[in-house]
């Protein structure tokens, strides 16, 4: 499994066998093997944890009282951020700054603090009573709980964006008693916005997107095809 990050590292999960044994699959001098279907102002540059007392509301969300007037604002307001930020990032991009680490030495910039900052005023403008939980400073809510939380990630790829290559993006999440309504992927350099609504088809640009239907793969082979496969496996 690959797993991308700000450090770009290859999982080093140990490889796993498929979940069929010899004597399951072997009927004859041929057979059938049905695979699964995977489903896949001021700036501080250092982190600010969350705080031990501050939590989300574990009440279990009520989509039903969600309707779409509420819906459309979040979304109004979450395009607003990313504009926000993508300002303040393509101002950065490919210029001097200074680069700092962290306590768990990631990189972290000027213009992430900054993205950063310009959306979580916006969401205080608009909702001061929702908590935001920021990746560069962390928990902030006037309460020890909030029934809506936006997580801001304002630039996921700091070192892509420190060598300048336009492969990070703005990462915006609202969610309603924990459970994900709304998600947004920005790309400021590519002008490139992908937009997640619960309840909603997903849009690129403005434009509805899907992946193409996930169904079962069945594959037909002989026994000594499966034989070689299952040594290669068992090698591993």
């Amino acid at each position: 499994m690959f797993c991308q990050s700000q450090s770009h590292f290859l999982s080093t999960a140990p490889f796993k066998p498929l979940p069929f044994s010899h004597s399951s699959l072997i009927t004859g001098t041929s057979f059938i093997v049905s695979f699964p279907c995977f489903r896949n102002p001021q700036i501080s540059l250092q982190a600010k944890p969350m705080a031990s007392n501050a939590k989300l509301s574990n009440t279990t969300a009520d989509y039903s009282s969600l309707n779409d007037a509420d819906l459309d604002r979040f979304v109004e307001v979450a395009s607003e951020l990313a504009d926000a930020a993508g300002n303040v990032i393509r101002s950065y991009f490919r210029k001097k700054f200074d680069v700092l680490d962290k306590e768990d030495f990631s990189p972290v910039t000027i213009a992430d603090q900054a993205a950063e900052e310009s959306m979580v005023s916006i969401i205080l403008d608009n909702f001061p009573s929702h908590a935001i939980y920021g990746e560069e400073k962390g928990w902030r809510c006037k309460l020890e709980s909030a029934d809506y939380v936006w997580v801001l990630d304002p630039i996921d790829g700091t070192k892509s964006f420190i060598t300048g290559k336009p492969v990070f993006g703005t990462l915006i999440a609202l969610l309603k008693k924990g459970k994900p309504i709304l998600g947004i992927i920005d790309q400021p350099v590519l002008r490139e916005r992908w937009i997640g609504v619960s309840g909603r088809k997903s849009t690129l640009n403005g434009e509805e997107v899907a992946t193409r239907t996930c169904t079962q793969q069945v594959h037909i082979c002989s026994v000594e095809m499966l034989k070689r496969h299952l040594h290669v496996l068992e090698t591993r």
